[in-house]
């Protein structure tokens, strides 16, 4: 049998174990060690055997402790922290957004045809530029970040607070809208996290609260923070309280303008800016409102305060957040006893997120042996390039962000507010066949990973290393029959990689 034929009875083979009800467990008494690689791989973007030799030095406690409680700062090896620094834009998003208003402005009065549609597309490339820059950065963050509980949390909330790069000039904005925004807060108190997602500029904008205004009230952010960030769709509030959270966000907003506008007497003591953020009493509705059952004086920015506290603290919003947290983390709907118990957490604690994850940690249901749920792409992207180059720092994010691309998991690409779902099922066919596409790209050489963005630059030699130590001391002993069996006919290491992740146990 020819080379090709043999691959693609393989594959065949593995296709036809993934259509099954899932792998089965190697024995009834895993290995501690399989344990803490399952553990690992649960709470991280991808096991890798320089992570695992942490975990089992460390122990779990210790660990966990440790991603539960990182250092402020993020945290990077040089490789990819010198990256970062060069990705990352210089000045503050203010300045950044007038650079771009200025620009967008210039090429309004320019009157030759060709000139004016050259300017146009230097525009678009700067936003386009902007939003890969960002994306690139995400994936170096979540590639090498030592505290990965932190960067799985990134995701996780970013989707919940989605905002999508396509509208308006956001592609400048969404960089900045995850390092300040989502990032910092991931693991504190929820409430934090809901105001710094509503001072955003990214999500006033996305949301159309930049034209939420007394007099011309605009519901959108209003109505979503109510039904995908926080309480969720049948939790008891009414159109009634969707209204009245307008009211109360009118004149919250962007100005971009360096220079205080001009205000009402009566009110200018009320106005707030941060950057492009600004609260102007000017565009305010000052009547009392009835919200969630509580009478709310007009006064407002206070109002706001009142607000998001009333939100964050409701019971529904401890339950549904719960709920989602625990559904990404075990990759399966959890039961309502385990939600209770998390919600209860979430309410005890006044919504501190980390005590939420360590509660979920310690459910038997974290550690149970789980059905076969699929890796959503950008796991399944992230966990195989980890396994692969471990602690190796890529040099060109562009063939990960075309993967994600591919797999319709594309970073910052959800245009709906609801953000990728976390309990969706990928492993529709055409889903699959691109998978094996990428496994094979990944598996078989470097796929531009190493070729440096700068052309003065060479590209590195690489190698995916996937049969590594972890493998052949822990993660063997976890598959089937079936797999070992694929695995033991490929007739190089480009086919074993290629087969390895394309196994039923990598994908889920």
């Amino acid at each position: 049998m020819s080379r090709a034929a043999t691959r693609c009875c393989l594959v065949a083979g593995l296709l036809v174990a993934l259509a099954g009800p899932g792998p089965r467990a190697a024995d009834a008494s895993p290995q501690a060690a399989a344990a803490d690689a399952a553990f690992l791989d649960a709470l991280t973007w991808g096991a890798t055997p320089s992570a695992f030799a942490q975990l089992t030095a460390e122990g779990r406690a210790r660990w966990l402790h440790a991603q539960l409680h990182p250092p402020a700062e993020s945290r990077l090896p040089p490789a990819a922290q010198a990256q970062v620094d060069a990705l990352t834009p210089p000045g503050s998003l203010f300045e950044r957004a007038q650079a771009l208003d200025a620009q967008a402005k210039a090429f309004k009065d320019i009157q030759d045809p060709d000139a004016k549609k050259a300017a146009q597309q230097a525009f678009q490339a700067a936003l386009n530029m902007a939003a890969r820059n960002a994306a690139s950065v995400w994936v170096l963050r979540a590639l090498y970040s030592p505290d990965q509980l932190r960067e799985r949390l990134t995701w996780f909330w970013f989707n919940r607070f989605n905002v999508h790069q396509g509208k308006s000039t956001l592609r400048a904005a969404v960089g900045d809208y995850l390092d300040t925004a989502i990032r910092p807060h991931v693991l504190g108190r929820f409430r934090d996290l809901l105001m710094a997602s509503l001072r955003h500029p990214a999500m006033l904008r996305y949301l159309d609260n930049d034209a939420n205004a007394a007099g011309r009230p605009n519901e959108n952010y209003a109505r979503e923070i109510m039904e995908l960030h926080t309480m969720g769709v049948g939790s008891g509030y009414t159109q009634g309280d969707v209204e009245a959270l307008a009211r109360i966000l009118s004149g919250v907003g962007i100005d971009m303008k360096p220079e205080t506008p001009k205000l009402r007497p009566e009110h200018a003591a009320d106005f707030r800016r941060d950057g492009l953020f600004a609260f102007n009493p000017n565009r305010h509705d000052y009547g009392d409102k009835v919200f969630l059952g509580t009478r709310i004086q007009g006064r407002g920015w206070p109002e706001i305060e009142e607000a998001v506290d009333l939100i964050a603290r409701h019971p529904a919003t401890a339950t549904n957040v719960s709920r989602a947290l625990a559904t990404y983390f075990l990759g399966q709907p959890p039961d309502d006893a385990l939600v209770a118990r998390l919600a209860a957490v979430f309410s005890r604690s006044d919504g501190e997120i980390a005590a939420v994850m360590e509660a979920l940690v310690r459910e038997p249901a974290f550690t149970a042996e789980r059905g076969g749920a699929f890796k959503d792409p950008v796991r399944y992207v992230f966990s195989a390039l980890r396994m692969a180059y471990d602690t190796r720092v890529i040099r060109n994010a562009g063939p990960v962000l075309g993967w994600l691309n591919r797999l319709g998991e594309g970073l910052f690409n959800r245009s709906t507010p609801d953000g990728y779902p976390v309990d969706a099922a990928w492993s529709g066919p055409g889903q699959l066949a691109t998978r094996f596409e990428i496994a094979r790209q990944i598996g078989s050489g470097s796929a531009g990973l190493f070729k440096p963005t700068l052309p003065d630059q060479a590209e590195e030699p690489a190698f995916p290393v996937l049969a590594n130590g972890l493998y052949f001391t822990t993660l063997s002993g976890t598959l089937s029959a079936t797999t070992r069996a694929a695995l033991a006919q490929a007739v190089s290491p480009q086919d074993w990689n290629t087969l390895y992740l394309a196994s039923p146990e990598f994908m889920r």
